[in-house]
């Protein structure tokens, strides 16, 4: 009797070079779709000289939990011959997010970096997790707009940077806990480039994706925006504010994350389900005629969002 052909793994190579969110999301197409596909597996390949940015640090914590969550087996491959980029992840606190399923090579670590030197790095604030059903704690937002406070405490106007570093993540972790409709881990991570003068934010969920979740609402109360594309809605959303809701005062959070964020020049990177959208930011807002999409991108849940602050 003929056996059927079981699917091939995905592998997913990451470049040996600084790798950003279009970097990953390259490599990660021409891994194919492996969490929409049928495959069996996942090989994740870290080769020597890799330099992820802490927005793809939490994609890929994201992608392989959603990987390993779909009962695929998966396999985070690093060089054996350098091991700057383990433990970098390890700083970060990656190795302690990661799901249990995940085999790492050569392996582990045996003590988790972000466990034993936590709090001090001052342009670091390791990864932190929450959920659609288990709010970040407390201090966290805190802690990472202190963070960027003191990385940057040289600056003019490094009050406007707390508090716009502040705005932007209470609103993207808070519209986490209250959207996503996700159980899954999600998490935040900040980390400042004082000699790219740049501070990077970023968080990562798991759930049902921004837009899936408020299209829907929209229609359901007539939104003339719910027949808007994704750049158009997404633009609207963070320059005008866009709400599920029939309250003037709701859905304004984003709408307030850009008017700090446009005071930074500050890119803004949007995944979404099988999407991404890069705005570069115009003279006050974001606009559609700068907007950078890609579609027809292999599937990833939830929604991703980094902030890249430029303070050239």
């Amino acid at each position: 009797m003929a056996t059927l052909a079981q699917p091939a793994e995905c592998v997913l190579t990451l470049p040996a070079a600084w790798v950003d969110a279009a970097k990953f999301e390259r490599a990660l197409w021409l891994c194919g779709d492996a969490l929409g596909g049928p495959c069996t597996g996942v090989v994740v390949q870290v080769p020597a000289g890799c330099k992820p940015m802490v927005e793809v640090i939490v994609r890929l914590l994201s992608f392989c939990n959603q990987a390993c969550l779909m009962t695929k087996r998966v396999r985070l491959q690093f060089a054996d011959d350098d091991q700057a980029a383990m433990g970098y992840l390890d700083r970060m606190g990656f190795f302690d997010h990661l799901s249990p399923s995940v085999e790492v090579s050569p392996s582990r670590p045996a003590v988790s970096g972000a466990r034993l030197h936590r709090g001090g790095n001052s342009g670091l604030v390791e990864i932190a997790r929450f959920s659609g059903t288990e709010p970040a704690e407390d201090s966290l937002v805190v802690r990472l707009a202190e963070t960027a406070r003191n990385s940057c405490s040289g600056r003019p106007d490094v009050a406007a940077l707390h508090n716009a570093v502040f705005t932007i993540l209470c609103e993207l972790i808070g519209n986490v806990v209250e959207h996503s409709g996700s159980p899954l881990d999600a998490f935040a991570v900040l980390q400042t480039y004082p000699r790219g003068n740049k501070v990077r934010i970023a968080v990562s969920d798991s759930g049902f994706g921004v837009l899936e979740t408020l299209r829907p609402a929209l229609r359901k109360k007539g939104d003339p925006m719910a027949v808007l594309g994704d750049v158009d809605l997404l633009v609207e959303m963070f320059r005008k504010g866009v709400s599920r809701y029939d309250d003037d005062n709701r859905g304004t959070g984003l709408m307030a994350c850009a008017a700090h964020a446009i005071r930074f020049k500050a890119d803004l990177d949007v995944r979404l389900l099988r999407g991404r959208v890069l705005l570069k930011p115009a003279e006050t807002e974001y606009q559609p005629n700068m907007a950078y999409l890609q579609v027809g991108l292999p599937l990833m849940w939830g929604t991703h969002i980094a902030f890249t602050l430029n303070l050239a």
